[in-house]
């Protein structure tokens, strides 16, 4: 098993900033890429970023250049630095991470709880 605690979200005003953490345990897995996804009401969810083990980051088109996605791999953590915030980023934001397991190899996703992220014009 794996747990995904997330943490920083709230309420903030559009043009402010805001830090989501995401902290994977888990002894029996390798963390490999980490990422976020976010879901706005009535909306599907999409990527929001995503970094590899190697530190390659992807965004979406409509955070980037806002939003940092970072990692520290020896606490097995994530990171997502959002700045110039509008009320289009609000949504529950999801942890993602692609785990491969220690002794097969295999590989699998998992989520965090989700934290919701509001944003006030």
């Amino acid at each position: 098993q794996v747990q995904l605690v997330e943490s920083g979200g709230g309420l903030v005003q559009a043009g402010g900033s805001l830090r989501l953490s995401c902290a994977a345990s888990g002894s029996i897995f390798n963390i490999n890429d980490m990422g976020w996804e976010r879901q706005a009401p009535g909306s599907q969810r999409e990527l929001v970023a995503r970094i590899t083990t190697a530190g390659t980051t992807n965004y979406s088109p409509s955070v980037k250049d806002r939003f940092t996605v970072s990692r520290d791999t020896a606490k097995n953590t994530a990171y997502l630095q959002m700045n110039s915030l509008k009320p289009e980023d609000t949504a529950v934001y999801y942890c993602h991470v692609v785990l491969q397991n220690r002794w097969t190899g295999d590989l699998s996703d998992a989520w965090g709880q989700g934290t919701k992220v509001t944003v006030s014009s």
